[in-house]
């Protein structure tokens, strides 16, 4: 396999989790996509539409400042990309991530975790995001708290 990054986004907790036991399964480094202002409960309230993420959602064009630019995506030539399903795709913290370096002949492999949705369509919402030369693989949703040995299985199978 070729040199990898687990990079994710986690408002809660949930993404992290999962992230930490991919990049052991991957032999990956680890990277935390954070925004400049973090989220609070409150931001997270999906039933209030005037909620942070509400808002930020309902404008495909929303782009939260992310608080570092630091992640050395020149080094890798594989990175998981893994957040939270908000609204049936990526938050769109994701689109400020992949807009602030540079993807080409990268390969970007998905994962998600989601209280009920799959990936949907997540990649087409991405892709314009990256280079047109950035592969992007629809990975999956790993919910609950996957074991290593169950993402070394995953990661095997992506033929990478």
């Amino acid at each position: 396999m070729t040199k990898a990054l687990v990079a994710y986004f986690s408002a809660t907790g949930v993404t992290a989790a999962v992230a930490k036991n991919l990049a052991e399964a991957a032999g990956a480094d680890l990277y935390e996509i954070r925004p400049q202002v973090p989220y609070t409960h409150e931001d997270l309230n999906w039933q209030n539409k005037k909620s942070r993420s509400s808002v930020e959602m309902s404008d495909r064009s929303s782009r939260p400042a992310l608080a570092d630019k630091d992640a050395a995506i020149a080094d890798y030539d594989t990175i998981f990309l893994g957040f939270p399903m908000w609204w049936y795709v990526a938050p769109t913290i994701v689109n400020s991530f992949l807009e602030s370096y540079d993807f080409f002949d990268k390969t970007i492999v998905l994962f998600a975790t989601s209280g009920g949705s799959g990936l949907g369509d997540t990649a087409k919402h991405l892709k314009p995001s990256v280079s047109p030369t950035t592969k992007i693989i629809e990975g999956k949703v790993l919910n609950g708290r996957p074991s290593v040995d169950a993402l070394k299985e995953w990661v095997a199978s992506l033929s990478l």
